[in-house]
C-alpha cells in the first residue's frame, strides 16, 4: 500500500482549518491527529486525561508546528460536555470528529440518569453536535462521527432505550453506535449548509479493543495486531471523512467485508426507515434531557 500515494490522492492542506478531536490520544485518534496536523490544521484535543492530551499537544506541535489547543472532556459528565462545546463556540471550529468511544467498563448511571456507556457513544456527542450545529452551519462546516460495525449487534427497544439492563457489551456499545450514526443521518437529512460523514475503521487493534480477561488478551493481542490492520491505516477511514461527504444512508469503512482496506463508500441496509425515524424522535429526547441535566449543574 503505497500510503503517500493515497493521502495525495484523498486529501487536501487543511491550513486554515480548525478541527476538533474528540478521544485524540488513543491509538486511532493518536494517528488520526498526526495526519491532520500533517495537514496544517490547527487542532483542537478534546481529551479526559489531562497529562496524555498535553503530552500529545508537545508532540504535534514539535513535529509540525500547528497550533494545538487542549480542551477537557469526559463523556460521562455532560456538564464536562457543555464545557467543551463553550470553548469550541468561542473557538469557531470549521470540523468536529467525534472519535473517543468505550465498550466494556464498569457500568453506572450518569447524572443525566442514562447508562454511562450510552452516555459516552451517544447521548453526549449528539448533544455537543446539536449545539454547534448552527454555527457549523453558517460557514458551511463539518461533523466527522466514528461509528461501528457493532451497530449491527442490535435492535433499538423503546422500553430500554440505554440498554441499562443489558449485560452484553457487544449489543450495550452496539446500541449506542446505532444512535449516534442513524440519529445522525436523520439530523442531516435535509440539511443544507454543514455537512456530514459517518465513517468507521473497521477492526483494529487499539484501547478499545482490550476488553478481555488479561490472560486471554495476553494470547490474543499478538495475532490481532496481524491479523487486523493496523490504526495508521485505519484511522486513514476518518480521515477520508474529512474530505468526503456521506449522503443519507452511507458510510465509509474498509473495503473488503467492512474489516480490510482502503476506505470506500458503501450504502447501509442494517436499520429500516421506521426505525430510523424512532432513533430520530428518542434522540431528540435525549437531547433535550441532556440539554436539562446540563442547565441544572449550572
Amino acid at each position: 500500500m503505497n500510503m503517500q500515494a493515497w493521502l495525495q490522492k484523498n486529501t487536501e492542506t487543511l491550513r486554515g482549518k480548525r478541527v476538533a478531536v474528540t478521544g485524540s490520544t488513543g491509538g486511532l485518534g493518536g494517528e488520526l491527529c498526526t495526519y491532520l496536523a500533517s495537514l496544517g490544521a490547527s487542532l483542537f484535543l478534546l481529551d479526559r486525561n489531562a497529562a496524555r492530551s498535553a503530552a500529545h499537544k508537545d508532540s504535534l506541535t514539535e513535529r509540525f508546528g500547528v497550533d494545538v489547543t487542549c480542551i477537557p472532556l469526559d463523556l460521562e459528565d455532560i456538564a464536562s460536555a457543555d464545557a467543551a462545546v463553550s470553548a469550541l463556540l468561542d473557538a469557531q471550529i470549521d470540523v468536529f470528529i467525534h472519535n473517543a468511544g468505550a465498550y466494556s467498563i464498569p457500568r453506572h448511571a450518569c447524572s443525566t440518569g442514562y447508562d454511562n456507556v450510552y452516555q459516552i457513544n451517544f447521548a453526549s456527542p449528539y448533544y455537543m453536535i446539536r449545539r454547534l450545529l448552527p454555527m457549523l452551519q453558517a460557514w458551511g462546516g463539518k461533523v466527522v462521527v466514528v461509528g461501528s460495525i457493532a451497530h449491527n449487534y442490535s435492535h433499538i427497544d423503546v422500553s430500554d432505550v440505554d440498554f441499562s439492563t443489558r449485560t452484553a457489551s457487544s449489543k450495550v456499545y452496539g446500541n449506542a453506535k446505532r444512535y449516534l450514526m442513524f440519529a445522525l443521518h436523520e439530523l442531516f437529512r435535509e440539511e443544507k449548509e454543514a455537512r456530514l460523514a459517518v465513517v468507521h475503521p473497521g477492526i483494529t487493534f487499539t484501547n478499545i479493543t482490550a476488553h478481555y480477561p488479561k490472560v486471554i488478551f495476553a494470547v490474543i493481542k499478538h495475532p490481532m495486531k496481524v491479523i487486523f490492520m493496523k490504526p495508521k491505516i485505519a484511522a486513514l477511514s476518518i480521515l477520508r471523512g474529512v474530505f468526503a461527504d456521506t449522503e443519507y444512508g452511507t458510510w465509509i469503512g474498509p473495503r473488503w467485508f467492512n474489516v480490510w482496506g482502503l476506505p470506500k463508500k458503501q450504502t447501509l441496509r442494517t436499520c429500516p426507515g421506521d426505525e430510523r425515524q424512532k432513533i430520530a424522535q428518542i434522540a431528540e429526547e435525549v437531547y433535550r434531557q441532556c440539554v436539562k441535566t446540563a442547565e441544572d449543574a449550572k
